[in-house]
């Protein structure tokens, strides 16, 4: 569960009781397992916690789509509060992998395709919840963020994401889910003359949305 140091230093900086963010998870867990499936029992725990400058904790589920969604728990408050809102309301980050969820078990498993897009993902999401305190991020929206050192910027479309018309409700609040797709940068030049969905429309038909991996020829 979130320690007392979450509580104290968290970005939109309010506190709250350890039943309530017990609540809380709770019933984010629920309203999450409603859209994506039954949440992984593995939680990927950040060192140094979100909320002071870390990463965020990572959650998995595998039955969402084939392959593995991966899921911020972090942003929504229990008041409902959290990143400036777009149009469907604060969110929680979302991505996808066409690869199978397995978890690290001995050292060399760090570098098996899983965990290398897993561990990329953990740092895409990072950077965009830090940015969504100070940005309203939407859907169709692109976004670039800095790579690693010495590698590209990471190019990104957003979504809302729903599963057969079912919306992400926390006590009965509509949140959104914000999907966060990595592109190539010819698609993130494409979806900014054109639209994005035009683009999304593109993936879609080529069978990559709502996919992060780019083991993929571009589509544009």
């Amino acid at each position: 569960m979130l320690n007392f140091i979450k509580k104290l230093f968290h970005k939109n900086d309010k506190k709250f009781s350890d039943e309530e963010y017990e609540l809380h998870y709770e019933v984010k867990k629920e309203a999450l397992e409603k859209v994506l499936g039954p949440m992984h029992d593995l939680v990927g725990h950040a060192i140094i916690p979100f909320q002071v400058g870390g990463a965020v904790d990572m959650y998995y589920f595998p039955q969402a789509l084939p392959g593995t969604g991966f899921a911020t728990m972090e942003l929504i408050e229990p008041d409902g509060s959290g990143p400036r809102p777009n149009r469907a309301g604060t969110y929680e980050l979302l991505a996808f992998t066409q690869h199978n969820f397995t978890p690290v078990d001995t050292e060399s498993d760090q570098s098996s395709p899983f965990n290398l897009i897993e561990r990329h993902i953990c740092g895409i999401f990072t950077s965009i919840g830090n940015y969504s305190y100070h940005a309203t991020l939407k859907p169709l929206d692109t976004c670039e963020i800095p790579g690693d050192e010495g590698q590209e910027n990471n190019c990104l479309i957003f979504d809302e994401f729903r599963k057969d018309g079912i919306e992400f409700r926390i006590n009965g609040k509509k949140h959104c889910l914000l999907l966060c797709i990595e592109i190539f940068r010819s698609e993130m030049e494409y979806a900014r003359k054109n639209g994005g969905q035009t683009l999304l429309t593109k993936l879609k038909n080529n069978g990559f949305y709502p996919y992060s991996d780019l083991d993929r020829k571009p589509v544009v």
